[in-house]
């Protein structure tokens, strides 16, 4: 048995294939469309006398050939040439009825995709607003959700958390990405480690400073895993992949979950050393003492570090600082530095003494030098004074 297919049943199936929507769909916005028409034709017949839409009134199209046909209470009412009529007026109100099926269609696609990665083009961006080409359909990264010290370049790609699908007053449906939210991290990890990914380890709490520092608590749900070490990877390699794909400039603590809040609290203040913890479990405040060469550490960059670990550990964190015993006091530090005076000092008057003594040697050398040449010339003078003698003698003789 051969089927033949009508040349209208072909072009709805080609409407419905393209728009990514159902045929029934289709007939739907086509239905609404031609009944909107006949009534702004024929309001008489469509309209009641109390100015309210007739409810007997409805549209029947046949699938196979496309006919039409006008009923009211089950009676065809159809105008003659209420056909071209129709097609006329119906074509934008079925165009926009499919658009708002093919956007129906497209939302639910995504709605089964919150809560997951999606990578996306920056493709333009107003004062408030990211927009995003993500493939089918475009999302919207509003401010609240935006990293501050990224700048979004047109054309840049970026990983996005999906966080919801919001509904606006006028009725319009639009995806809302997000990269500052905590989840962002969560989902890297579970794509980057496979121990996340099938919850050998857990992680517990993640707590973001978006741009700047994030802390997260692992937990190792098997014996003989370590949810620190799997997180971070061979050479900090995982660790890394995931600060990458935050723009490489956010950077990462992984901390392993404890049950003890002293213990816990401890590691969410790395890399800082702690020197004790006082709890005040009613209040929700901890009392920590470090060493004054830790505070920096502890407190970090504009107080990042023990605001991400009070949010971490749920605990209100009082950094209390204490002198460092093996740190050098400051009256230890003014003798060095008295000592170091002194002996530049005296290192000063040393060299000219050295450079007199020079001069002096150096004067003996030649007090020296003078009576080698005053005995040298001894002898010559005694020889000069025996030639003469010898030479008077010889005169004398003669004579």
């Amino acid at each position: 048995m051969v089927i033949v297919k009508s040349e209208f049943t072909l072009a709805l199936n080609q409407v419905a294939s393209e728009r990514g929507i159902t045929v029934v769909e289709v007939i739907e916005s086509m239905q609404s469309a031609i009944l909107a028409a006949f009534r702004k034709e024929h309001p008489e017949i469509a309209i009641g006398d109390e100015n309210e839409v007739d409810p007997g009134v409805e549209v029947n199209i046949d699938n196979v050939t496309g006919e039409t046909q006008i009923l009211k209470d089950g009676e065809n009412i159809t105008p003659p040439g209420f056909g071209r009529i129709a097609a006329q007026t119906a074509r934008q109100v079925i165009i926009q009825k499919i658009r708002e099926a093919e956007k129906k269609t497209v939302i639910s696609h995504y709605q089964d995709q919150v809560g997951t990665l999606v990578r996306g083009r920056v493709i333009r961006r107003d004062l408030n607003n990211i927009y995003i080409d993500i493939g089918k359909t475009e999302g919207v990264v509003p401010r609240d959700e935006q990293i501050r010290n990224e700048s979004y370049v047109v054309n840049n790609k970026y990983v996005f958390y999906l966080k919801e699908i919001a509904t606006t007053s006028a009725g319009y449906s639009r995806i809302i990405l997000s990269r500052s939210h905590p989840n962002l991290i969560s989902e890297l990890f579970k794509r980057e480690v496979p121990e996340v990914g099938n919850e050998t380890v857990i992680i517990k709490k993640i707590v973001r400073e978006p741009g700047e520092r994030a802390k997260i608590a692992v937990f190792s749900s098997q014996s003989g895993v370590d949810p620190v070490g799997a997180c971070v990877g061979q050479k900090g390699v995982r660790v890394q992949t995931v600060t990458d794909e935050l723009n490489g400039k956010e950077k990462i603590d992984i901390i392993q979950w404890n049950e003890d809040p002293k213990l816990f609290i401890i590691s969410a203040l790395s890399p800082a050393d702690v020197q004790a913890v006082e709890l005040d479990h009613e209040a929700k405040r901890a009392r920590v003492t470090v060493l004054e060469t830790q505070a920096p550490l502890a407190i970090g960059k504009g107080g990042v570090n023990v605001n991400l670990a009070a949010r971490l550990s749920g605990f209100e964190i009082d950094i209390v600082q204490i002198d460092d015993p093996n740190a050098p006091k400051e009256e230890e530090k003014e003798d060095d530095k008295k000592s170091a005076g002194e002996q530049e000092s005296a290192t000063e008057i040393e060299e000219p003494k050295k450079k007199q003594s020079k001069k002096k040697v150096k004067a003996t050398e030649t007090s020296e030098e003078k009576e080698e040449k005053v005995t040298e010339s001894q002898p010559e003078e005694e020889a000069i004074v025996e030639a003469k003698e010898a030479t008077n003698k010889e005169e004398i003789s003669e004579e």
